[in-house]
C-alpha cells in the first residue's frame, strides 16, 4: 500500500472517531485517480463552532503521523511534512465556514464526490459537495485568450528591458512569469484546461509533441545568450498561438504589436 494511502486511512479513522470533527473533505490527485507514490495528501477538516479556537491541530496531525516540519504557508493553510517524507495540506475550518464549498467550482475540474467525502457527520458536507460534483469551468474563453496576450505582451516588454539592462536574474524571474501564460494559450488552443491553474500539472501528457518541444526553447538558464534566446522564441510561439486563437475569438493584440515586440530585441 502506499504511504500516502496509510496516512489517508489514517485521517479518516481520526476524524471519525474525534468528537470535536464534523466533517472532512480531501481534495487533490487521490481524488482524481492521479495519486502515485509522489503526491501529496489534502483536507479540509471542519470542526464544531464550540471547540474550533481550541483546537490543537498539531498534536492531531502528530496523531495522524510523527512529522518533521508543520508551518502556515502565505495562504494560511498547515503544511505538514510527515516523517516518512509524504507532504500533507491541512485546511482547519469551523463548521460555520462549510459555505466556502462551492467557490471551488471555480477552481477547476472537480471529481466524483465520493472520493472526496471521508466523513460526514450531519450530511451537510455531502450536500455541498453534490453542488460541484463534476463541475468544469469553461476556460475556453475570449476574456481569457485576451486577458493572456495582454499579460503575457505586457510581462515579456518587462522582461526584455530588465534583460538589456543587465539585470538577468530579475528577467530570468519574469521569464518564469510569462511561461504561465504561454502554457494556458496553449490549453486553450489544444482546448485542454482542466489544469489552468496548476497549468504545468501532467504537461508531458495532455498537450503535444510540438508545443512541448517548442514550449521548451522558452527556458533558459541565467545566462545572457539563453535569455535573449528564450524571450526570442516565448514571442514567436506566442504569435504563433494567436493566429490560432484568432479562428476563434475578437482579439486586442494585434499581430502589429507583437511583431513590434519582436523587432524590438535587436533595437
Amino acid at each position: 500500500m502506499l504511504k500516502q494511502k496509510e496516512l489517508i486511512a489514517n485521517v479518516k479513522n481520526l476524524t471519525e472517531s474525534d468528537e470535536r470533527i464534523t466533517a472532512c473533505m480531501m481534495y487533490g490527485s487521490f481524488t482524481k485517480g492521479e495519486g502515485d507514490q509522489y503526491s501529496d495528501i489534502e483536507f479540509y477538516i471542519f470542526l464544531k463552532d464550540s471547540i474550533t479556537s481550541n483546537f490543537d491541530s498539531s498534536n492531531w496531525l502528530f496523531d495522524v503521523a510523527p512529522y518533521l516540519m508543520l508551518y502556515k504557508n502565505e495562504y494560511g493553510t498547515e503544511v505538514v511534512i510527515f516523517d516518512n517524507l509524504i507532504r500533507g495540506e491541512f485546511h482547519f475550518l469551523s463548521e460555520k465556514d462549510m459555505n466556502i464549498i462551492p467557490s471551488f467550482k471555480d477552481s477547476g475540474y472537480i471529481p466524483d464526490m465520493k472520493d472526496m467525502l471521508i466523513y460526514d457527520e450531519t450530511g451537510q458536507l455531502e450536500n455541498y459537495l453534490l453542488e460541484i460534483s463534476g463541475a468544469r469551468p469553461n476556460r475556453l474563453t475570449e476574456e481569457n485568450a485576451n486577458f493572456l496576450l495582454c499579460d503575457f505582451s505586457n510581462l515579456w516588454l518587462m522582461g526584455i528591458n530588465v534583460l538589456k539592462r543587465g539585470e538577468y536574474a530579475r528577467s530570468l524571474e519574469l521569464l518564469s512569469q510569462l511561461q504561465k501564460n504561454i502554457l494556458q494559450l496553449i490549453r486553450m488552443v489544444e482546448k485542454n484546461a482542466d489544469n489552468w491553474l496548476n497549468m504545468s500539472k501532467n504537461l508531458e501528457k495532455e498537450i503535444s509533441l510540438e508545443n512541448y518541444k517548442k514550449f521548451a526553447k522558452t527556458t533558459a538558464r541565467l545566462d545572457k545568450v539563453e535569455l535573449f534566446e528564450a524571450y526570442k522564441n516565448s514571442l514567436l510561439l506566442v504569435i504563433d498561438l494567436r493566429s490560432h486563437l484568432l479562428e476563434q475569438y475578437n482579439l486586442k493584440v494585434t499581430h502589429d504589436i507583437l511583431e513590434r515586440l519582436l523587432n524590438y530585441i535587436s533595437e
